[in-house]
């Protein structure tokens, strides 16, 4: 694994880290590299120096990418979630029972959130009805 130190073309600096440098470079030309600060897809390497591996700062460096991969993949549900929270409604408790009427095409389909036990989750799937939890969002634990 290597780390590279990267600019996008509005300036902002920011770390990533990859397989190998043709891993950077096969990424960067599909546009999968983006900029966490302002989302830009123009992304190019800068100047670094080089690193030298120890077995115990590999040990570190396994740590680091798994816990990025976590709060990248957690940044990415959350505005999910809070995407979902904007353009859809709000039922509250009677999610599954509107989430089976869409599915049964007794009310008409639009986005809806809600709440549901772990039960009622268990019987919607068990029906067939797509649902998707939403992860909680930090604003949610004030």
């Amino acid at each position: 694994m290597i780390k590279f130190a990267l600019h996008c073309d509005n300036g902002h600096d920011f770390e990533a880290w990859f397989r190998d440098s043709d891993d950077f470079e096969t990424q960067n030309k599909r546009g999968f590299l983006e900029c966490p600060t302002c989302g830009s897809h123009h992304v190019s390497k800068s100047l670094m120096a080089p690193s030298v591996a120890t077995s115990r700062k590999r040990e570190e460096v396994a740590v680091a990418i798994g816990n990025a991969a976590q709060r990248e993949i957690m940044a990415k549900l959350q505005a999910m979630a809070r995407e979902v929270r904007k353009t859809g409604e709000d039922v509250g408790a009677k999610f599954p029972e509107e989430a089976r009427k869409i599915h049964y095409g007794e009310a008409d389909a639009r986005g809806i959130y809600g709440k549901a036990s772990r039960e009622e989750v268990t019987s919607l799937i068990e029906e067939g009805v797509e649902i998707m939890p939403l992860p909680d969002l930090p604003e949610d634990m004030n």
